[in-house]
């Protein structure tokens, strides 16, 4: 049986019940799925599950590939973790290197003036304190450690060290430290798998490809019921909506960064993508994106055929407010609003300001769309009260840092009004 090797799949928050449920649909028999943590998945599988998870899942952020673990005090100890583990498996020295860091918290040794640090992100290529400082207080120095420690490990060995190229590098490794312990993380996606390689131009405030695929698997929207975006922006949902009603895999467009490291089987990895490419299909139901700018109908129009998806949404310049049902349902079809209103955090307001746009919004759904079903994504944690319509259920989402509500709601005529089932992230 071949090895299993320990996997994280990050997805953004309020996503990772739904990825773990994509992974087992996706994964082999030799794919064990884990239990959802906040902001991703663990996982154990082979080299061949890590391909078509690249591949296939729409909702992952990385598929990264756990090399080694170890507890840590100082920035000395995530050195001598890198240094010891067998980098040679995976790629040459010849080939370029980043390094890049997470952190839940930096733990700190106790000791006066110095305190934990709530950090973000960081990378080896950025300036960092003098080589004394043992302590975990800077993230840009224990990821240049844990470079050093793998540079290190080949130059123990009498070969070259690698080379650190911050823009376009071979070699992407993921150093996450916990309070505790830290973890080192082979990328094998090398790109984020959210940038599916269609996009040309992001618009103002574009959703990330995998958000924007988890808030369609939440809507209720199935590829056999219409779909109405009135407020497409640059085309995220109504692309990401076409090409899961096409059945085209998310990762076709583009190429991962296993593609670069030994030990992956190129003929499976060939025909997995043959495989993908015949599955292929006509999408079954209508999907219609409309913005009022048409410089965003024309970028939506542009990303969608860049995406291989341009003759299966159909493109409308109109105003929200002016909206009615694109397409009449047939008995027992359902229709689907799915969209992204611009919101304050998100962008700055032009014009109608949300307390205005928000109800004159929730007038044309209750008045205009009865018997559709309606999701917006909206930072307004209550904005269901601005919109004077009673949500079926509200989830709970990041886009990135802002914390958002989905919203959902039937649009049924005398529908009588209960309370929304809130989805905890």
């Amino acid at each position: 049986m071949p090895d299993l090797h320990a996997l994280f799949l990050p997805c953004p928050r309020g996503l990772e019940a739904m990825l773990a449920s994509e992974m087992r649909q996706i994964g082999g028999v030799t794919l064990e799925v884990g239990d959802a943590v906040v902001s991703g998945v663990p996982a154990r599988g082979t080299l061949d599950d890590v391909m078509r998870l690249n591949l296939h899942s729409r909702l992952a952020s990385r598929v990264l590939l756990c090399l080694g673990r170890a507890p840590v005090t100082q920035a000395d100890d995530v050195y001598r973790l890198a240094l010891k583990l067998p980098w040679g498996r995976w790629f040459k020295p010849s080939q370029t290197l980043r390094v890049d860091i997470t952190a839940e918290r930096i733990p700190a040794e106790r000791a006066p003036g110095k305190k934990p640090v709530w950090p973000a992100t960081a990378g080896s290529g950025h300036d960092s304190p003098a080589r004394g400082s043992g302590f975990l207080d800077s993230l840009q120095f224990t990821a240049l450690r844990a470079k050093d420690g793998v540079c290190d490990h080949f130059r123990a060995r009498g070969e070259e060290r690698p080379s650190v190229d911050r823009e376009q590098p071979d070699v992407r490794v993921q150093l996450h430290l916990t309070a505790s312990e830290a973890l080192l993380y082979l990328d094998t996606s090398g790109v984020a798998l959210f940038k599916r390689g269609w996009r040309t131009e992001h618009g103002e405030a574009p959703l990330k490809e995998n958000l924007a695929a988890g808030l369609l698997m939440l809507s209720g929207w199935t590829p056999h019921a219409a779909l109405f975006d009135p407020l497409c922006g640059a085309g995220t949902l109504a692309v990401e909506a076409a090409q899961m009603a096409c059945n085209i895999a998310p990762g076709l467009g583009r190429s991962f960064g296993f593609e670069r490291l030994q030990g992956f089987d190129r003929g499976v990895w060939i025909g997995l993508r043959q495989a993908a490419n015949a599955a292929r299909r006509a999408p079954p139901a209508a999907i219609i994106a409309a913005d009022i700018d048409p410089r965003m109908v024309q970028l939506t129009r542009t990303n969608a055929q860049r995406a291989g998806v341009e003759g299966a949404i159909r493109f409308q310049q109109a105003d929200v407010m002016d909206a009615v049902p694109p397409v009449q349902l047939t008995p027992g079809q359902a229709g689907h609003i799915v969209t992204n209103p611009p919101y304050a955090e998100r962008i700055e307001a032009k014009g109608r300001e949300a307390e205005d746009f928000l109800p004159r919004l929730g007038d044309v759904l209750k008045q205009r769309f009865v018997g559709w079903h309606a999701a917006l994504l909206l930072a307004d944690l209550q904005a269901d009260k601005a919109l004077r319509l009673k949500p079926a259920r509200r989830h709970v989402v990041y886009n990135g840092p802002i914390e958002c509500r989905l919203f959902t709601f039937a649009l049924v005529a005398g529908r009588p009004a209960r309370k929304a089932e809130v989805e905890p992230a």
